[in-house]
């Protein structure tokens, strides 16, 4: 009975110096982020159609991901941007003459996050990299109130990022995205319209001749609930 009581103290003892070097390396993964994210808006539709990045207006807003994996996570965010248009440097004129417009939006949405390499703090059994280029595309909602009729459409994300674990709970990351939407209405306010209301008469289905959006954001994010794990020594 003495020698049980002392393999068990040893078990227990080594199962909680295993524990302690996990946690003293910082070697976890984590399930949720929240942060927030700033940038630059673009508008593409009729009063901007070949220039890319054009007419940049400001955007921000608040992201969090749920991590499922070190190469997979599911992102939602909520972000509210500027959107412009000028077609004074267009080759063609309009009827009415030359337009402009100005107006806000609101982007709510989910993506998927594949990322080329294992993201992580770099340390243990499983290799992972501080850094991480990865892809996405998702599903959302954009809403743009007046000075026009509101705008409710369903939107399209598609787009690129990288991000930098610079600490172990905390990360950068800079992102690349275009919003399809299923609405050619974005650009129609008081002042443009009846102009930019399909000027050239093609009527257009699904994401075809629509109005879309991009951002290119940069993003602080900060590590919510640990994953432990167990003694892999």
């Amino acid at each position: 009975m003495k020698g049980f009581g002392l393999v068990k103290a040893v078990l227990l003892g080594a199962m909680m110096l295993c524990s302690a070097g996990n946690v003293k390396a910082d070697n976890l993964e984590y399930r949720y982020e929240v942060g927030v994210m700033l940038g630059g808006s673009s508008y593409y539709g009729d009063a901007n159609y070949h220039s890319f990045m054009n007419n940049i207006n400001i955007m921000g807003g608040v992201v969090g991901r749920y991590n499922i994996n070190p190469r997979m996570a599911v992102k939602a965010n909520l972000a509210v941007a500027r959107i412009s248009g000028n077609t004074a440097d267009f080759d063609n004129r309009f009827p009415g003459g030359d337009v402009k417009f100005s107006r806000t939006l609101y982007d709510l949405g989910a993506q998927f996050e594949c990322h080329f390499f294992a993201y992580g703090d770099g340390s243990g059994y499983k290799t992972t990299k501080r850094f991480s280029p990865y892809i996405f595309a998702g599903a959302g909602m954009t809403f743009a109130p007046k000075p026009a009729d509101n705008v409710f459409t369903l939107n399209m994300p598609v787009g690129i990022g990288v991000k930098y674990k610079i600490a172990p709970r905390l990360n950068v990351g800079c992102e690349l995205s275009l919003r399809f939407t299923l609405s050619d209405d974005l650009d129609v306010t008081r002042e443009t319209a009846p102009i930019l209301n399909d000027p050239y008469g093609i009527k257009g289905s699904g994401f075809k001749n629509k109005d879309s959006y991009s951002f290119l954001s940069v993003s602080v994010t900060y590590d919510l609930s640990p994953k432990y794990r167990k003694c892999n020594n």
